[in-house]
């Protein structure tokens, strides 16, 4: 396979990896060796979003990120709606093809709800969970709701995602709290995947996921407690700007009770952007 687009090598010094997914197909880093942890990211990321994760860890573990169907340098099958149920399908699809067993799971934003919908059904599979400003249930905070309707709406959130591409070129760079590290090169990296009105229909199905998805989300909560006896590690970034607060973590430590909990005071949602080094070191307290 060829990549869709560039992304600078010493950002991303990885070797790309190829996975046939119907008539489409997962692109994925796979770093390393030693205990396998599986990094899954949100909306609108890819693999890119832990990359200094990886380099932190990969002479000690296997670190694995894929990115979604129509998301990174992944390649969406042709039916494919971009719901959370199909790409939490691919993700099962994908830890199946790898044969992928006891491993550590890290999760945030979207990563959350797709990454424990596979945990809940597969918990002998899940030796550790590390989280970071996510959620797994249906949105009954005001500003989740709002948030759905305003960028995942029709037709002013439509109009948004798919002509201004305002997930990537605007709440990328707000959901980082360390301004310096949002650079020209960061910024490209997130632009790059969705380079036509049609590529950036997921970033806009993702937030419409939020109120539309209220079934399936309250699913995957209602075995959450099949996780209860799983090690956990909870980052949670203060300074949020996507509304994650610190109630939705703490019904993460009501549901993840052998928890510890990191606040992070100089993180906003993309924690792995503004604090990659408490994610790795949470990772190896747990591994």
């Amino acid at each position: 396979m060829k990549r869709p687009f560039e992304v600078d090598s010493e950002e991303y010094p990885f070797k790309d990896n190829w996975l046939l997914y119907q008539d489409g197909y997962i692109h994925y880093i796979d770093e390393g060796y030693g205990k396998t942890i599986l990094l899954l990211h949100g909306n609108p990321t890819w693999s890119y979003l832990y990359r200094n994760v990886v380099k932190e860890l990969r002479d000690d573990y296997r670190l694995i990120a894929l990115d979604y169907p129509g998301f990174g340098m992944s390649k969406a099958p042709s039916t494919y709606g971009y719901t959370p149920q199909e790409h939490a399908k691919a993700l099962t699809q994908f830890i199946q093809q790898l044969n992928l067993k006891d491993f550590v799971i890290v999760v945030q934003d979207w990563g959350g709800p797709i990454g424990m919908h596979y945990a809940v059904h597969h918990p002998e599979n899940i030796s550790g969970i590390v989280l970071m400003n996510t959620w797994a249930w249906p949105a009954t905070l005001p500003a989740m709701r709002l948030f759905s309707i305003t960028m995942g709406g029709w037709p002013i959130g439509y109009w948004l995602q798919t002509k201004q591409n305002f997930f990537a070129k605007t709440i990328v760079p707000r959901g980082i709290h360390q301004a310096k590290k949002v650079t020209n090169r960061l910024k490209k990296a997130y632009t790059d995947p969705f380079q036509t009105p049609e590529s950036r229909i997921p970033t806009w199905v993702f937030p419409r996921s939020i109120r539309k998805e209220h079934r399936w989300l309250g699913e995957t909560e209602s075995k959450l407690t099949n996780l209860s006896s799983i090690p956990t590690q909870i980052l949670w970034g203060m300074k949020d700007s996507a509304g994650f607060p610190l109630s939705e973590m703490k019904k993460w430590q009501t549901y993840l009770p052998k928890n510890e909990t990191e606040i992070l005071d100089n993180a906003s949602h993309y924690v792995q952007e503004d604090c990659p080094d408490r994610i790795s070191a949470a990772i190896r307290r747990i591994a």
